[in-house]
This record gives C-alpha cells, structure tokens and sequence, in this order.
C-alpha cells in the first residue's frame, strides 16, 4: 500500500499528534488525557490511528441508534458498499479528485500480484455508490433512491487527534438520487435538520446551521450545509454536513432516467455525514475539569448506584436495597449500574464515575435504608439532594434525567451566547480572536482570496453562512463593501 503524499511516521506519543500549535496547550492535553483515562480510546500501534474501547464504542452505539432511526424515518434505507473503488472512478469528477488526492491511501498489489488498476481506500464513497446508482436507475419510476451506509473511511491525515481527526474514522454517509434540483435540495436540507436534532437534543450541544463557503465547500458539490458547534475552549467543530451535488456525479457516472414525457435526464444528487467525531464533541463541548459530562439520552450509564457500608452486617441490608433500586430502574428503562465493588472506597467510586461523566449518582447507606431515602448527586451541576423516597424512584429518576438533558444543553447554550461577538472591523477581529476565541459574527463579502488571507493572518475561517439572513444593510469587516450577508467566523478542529 502507499500513499500519494510522503508522510514522515513517528510514534505515537501524544504530543506528536496534537498539532504545532496545540502541543502545548492545557485543553488539548486535557482532552488526549480525559479520553485516556475514561476509556472511551486508545492508540492503535498504526500511526494515526485509535482504537475506540467499549465505552467509547457504547457511546457511539447510542448516538448511532438515535440517528439510525430518524434516517429511516425520513425513508432512507442501509446498504453497503465495498471500501476499495477502483482509482479510475475517483478521477471521473475533477473537483473531487482534486480535493481527495493528497488524503487517499492507495492498494498496488493483492494477493502477492501487482494489481491491473489500483484501488482506492475509500475517504468517501461517492464514486463506488453513484457507478452502482447507474445501473439501478432507468425510470423516474426509479427515483428518488434514497440510500444510507454506516461503514468506515480512510483519510491519510498529517496531524491526528483522537476521534476528532484521525485516518480511519467510522461514520455514515448518506447518497441519493432524484428526479429534480428543487427535491435533491429539499433533500440536503431535510437530512442537515435532523443533524440538528440529533446535536441539540440527543447530545445537547446547540448548533448553528449554514452553508459553507466555496472555499470550504466538499468536493465535487454544488452547495454544502452545515452545523457547527462551538467548544469549551472557544473553539469551533463542524459537527455534520449535507451536500447539494447537482448533477456532477450524475453526469460522471451517467447516471440517467427517462422522465414522464420519455426524455433522458441525468439526476440530481444530494450526499450527507456524520462521524465518531461527534464523540469528540461531546468530550470538548460538555467537559470539565473532572472529566465527562453526558448527556442522559446518549450515556452508555445514565445512573450509578453506590453502596456506602463500614461492617458486613451493613453490607447486606444496603446491597438488597440498591438491588431493589436497581431493578426498579431496570424495569422503567434506566441504563443503570450497581457498582458493588469491594476493592474500592466510595470515594474512589464517587470520582471514577464523575470522571467518566455519568449524570446521576445514587449513593445509599445504612441509614438511608432505614428512613426508605436515598441521596442524589447530578454530575453536571455537582449538586446533591438528601432524603429522596426510595417509593416511588423510578419515576423521579426518569423525570430528573430529562431535567438533566435540558440543563446541560441550556449551560452549552448561555456558553455559545457568551462567546458570541459581533465585530465591524478587521482590526478588531484580530484583536479579539485570540484573546476571546468563540464565535465572530460579522457583515462579509469577501472572496475566497480574501477567505485565504484571513485565515493566514488569524487562523480562523468561515465556519457558515448562517440560514434565513434578514440584515440590514451594512459594510463587509474586510473589504469594505457593502453586503447584507453576515458570516460566522471562527479557529477550528
């Protein structure tokens, strides 16, 4: 196997993978660590690359069950396709062979023979999906074809970072096919606001929604929208994107049908994802110095129950009792854990489970049992509440973890708020963009050059341009000119 540009590998120390400029940032140790120690990664001994560890898989799993069935609840359905495309597919559309080039590993021999075509290692599946789509579509009877994939992709990236950015990555992709531009735009905006609603009220991190700027666009697209969310560092992390392809890849692929009045027309395409990245988005969005935060509806354990004894005549009143709690919760379908460990004090306990960001905390000791009380603690506040009826627990449980999910997405919110500045000027930009961060909201109709030189000078880029713009008019920040557009700018993962 090789690659199409000349990597250097090292090992892999974490510092070698942060990034020039983050090597010596707190926050980006913090992060590496936290993922570390709460077990939700690892690093392969394959540069680049991680191991996601069960609870880290879990968490995954449950983001991926929330969005699985709302994509099949707008008529989407899975399949999958090969992750080798042949290298002759990828050149068929000019722009995204362009933009995917540098990224793509490359298979030259299998089997112990050089191979007559190479194959490509799939980053996306685009080519492999739409030469099948070719041959599925005849008729506008046919249309729309409304295809999903969970799978994983391969990205040949210089700098890594666990979960954020690394060269294999799992995530889902969506492609379809339809018979005008107005319902392949339908579409992208359709599959970009259930992103929405998976961010904002499955893993409560408020996002802004836009389309991205032709300099930031996919390859190969048309249009492409986005969500962007804003991390507790100041820093800004495209979450998803949904894509308006038009009819390149139709074309490219001839993928064609005969319309209602016989005639041939290509389709029109729409493609949509999001990756394991969001994981890495709920580390930076919601942690803190502690650790994990979660959200209840995606925590692999949205309740842990502590057994606090000193003597094994305790022990046996305080366990049946957590077991009856247990079972309790169970039954309503709390994902619970009774940690009963022997080995470890409760407050090893208290700080594990913190650490790993479980919402709810019941702790129960002798004589709670003997008042039928238990006592609460929620971790995303810190705050404890004594004397809880044990009658009755499941529901204030069930109740207390939507109250949970609301408040840490309310505290995400007044966060985004807080670190949202608009700006008049290019001066002040600069000054403000490193020594406040966040989000930058200002008039622009600048071009893609004038994108570039911003983003030598700040690092920051276009993050979107946000939907439904009704401004006054105004002067662009940086040019000058007058525009009624405003853009959200921002430093980005």
């Amino acid at each position: 196997m090789e690659v199409k540009e000349n990597i250097e590998h090292k090992n892999n120390d974490p510092a070698d993978v942060l990034g020039d400029e983050d090597k010596d940032s707190d926050k980006a140790k913090w992060y590496t660590q936290t993922i570390q120690q709460t077990e939700l990664a690892d690093y392969s001994p394959v540069k680049g690359c991680m191991v996601i560890r069960p609870y880290g898989y879990a968490l995954w799993e449950n983001i991926q069950r929330a969005l699985d069935k709302m994509i099949k609840d707008t008529g989407h359905q899975n399949a999958y396709f090969p992750m080798f495309i042949p290298e002759s597919f990828l050149t068929k559309e000019k722009e995204h062979v362009e933009g995917f080039a540098p990224e793509c590993a490359i298979v030259t021999h299998g089997g112990g023979k050089k191979l007559e075509e190479p194959l490509i290692v799939r980053p996306t599946s685009e080519t492999i999906i739409n030469y099948m789509f070719a041959q599925w579509v005849q008729s506008w009877r046919d249309l729309p074809l409304l295809i999903n994939q969970w799978a994983n992709v391969v990205r040949w990236e210089m700098r890594t970072r666990l979960f954020l950015r690394t060269m294999e990555f799992l995530w889902q992709e969506g492609h379809t096919a339809h018979a005008t531009s107005d319902e392949a735009q339908e579409e992208a905006k359709k599959m970009l606001e259930v992103y929405r609603t998976l961010a904002e009220d499955w893993l409560a991190l408020p996002v802004l929604t836009g389309e991205k700027t032709e300099r930031e666009r996919f390859a190969g697209a048309v249009q492409t929208y986005c969500i962007e969310a804003l991390m507790r560092d100041g820093k800004a992390l495209q979450a998803g994107t949904s894509h308006f392809l038009g009819q390149n890849f139709a074309k490219a692929f001839e993928i064609q049908f005969q319309n209602q009045e016989g005639q041939l027309e290509h389709a029109w395409q729409t493609s949509w994802g999001v990756s394991t990245r969001l994981v890495g988005a709920l580390v930076l969005g919601h942690g803190d110095d502690k650790g994990l935060i979660l959200p209840p509806k995606i925590a692999p354990i949205q309740v842990v129950i502590v057994p606090i004894y000193k003597q094994d005549a305790e022990k046996v009143t305080v366990i049946e009792t957590c077991k009856k709690i247990e079972k309790a919760l169970v039954e309503a379908g709390v994902r619970v854990k009774l940690d009963d460990r022997d080995n470890h004090t409760p407050g090893f306990k208290f700080n594990h489970w913190e650490q790993k960001g479980v919402p709810v905390r019941i702790n129960i000791g002798p004589k709670d049992c003997e008042k039928n009380v238990v006592e609460i603690a929620k971790r995303h506040d810190g705050t404890k509440t004594r004397d809880i009826s044990q009658d009755g627990i499941a529901a204030y449980i069930s109740n207390l973890l939507v109250e949970v999910q609301q408040a840490i997405y309310d505290r995400a919110l007044a966060y985004r708020k807080e670190m949202t500045t608009q700006v008049a000027s290019y001066d002040e930009f600069k000054k403000l963009v490193d020594k406040k961060g966040g989000f930058f909201e200002a008039y622009f109709a600048g071009s893609s050059e004038d994108e570039g030189k911003i983003k030598e000078e700040t690092k920051a880029t276009v993050r979107c341009i946000p939907f439904n713009q009704n401004h006054a008019e105004g002067k662009c920040f940086y040019t000058g000119k007058a525009t009624k557009q405003k853009a959200i700018f921002a430093k980005a993962y």
